[in-house]
């Protein structure tokens, strides 16, 4: 909410990102279910050697897997684009009078 008396509003402590631990834990966690999903693409691969192309399919499926899961655990979130509010005020001159020159 912008006001045009008070400028933009203040950055608030809340919107703050993450801690690092949760972070760390949410990539653990995508990293892990990732692996999971392969092997069972694996398994599958096995079960239908006698469908060549069924069985290619699940193989080519899970050889990308760890290198996907990798990149993914790897990045972290991007950084949250803010605008910083920085204290400004009105630009005013100290002396705004002219004076008047004396000559002696």
């Amino acid at each position: 909410m912008t006001s045009p008396a008070n400028g933009p509003e203040p950055v608030l402590i809340t919107g703050a990102a993450p801690s690092y631990e949760k972070q760390f834990a949410a990539r653990k966690r995508k990293y892990v279910i990732m692996m999971c999903c392969r092997i069972p693409c694996l398994i599958l691969a096995g079960v239908t050697y006698h469908i060549w192309w069924l069985a290619l399919l699940f193989l080519a499926i899970s050889v990308p897997l760890p290198w996907v899961a990798v990149l993914i655990a790897n990045d972290r979130p991007p950084r949250k684009a803010e605008k910083v509010n920085r204290y400004r005020r009105e630009a005013t001159a100290i002396e705004s009078t002219s004076h008047r020159v004396i000559d002696g």
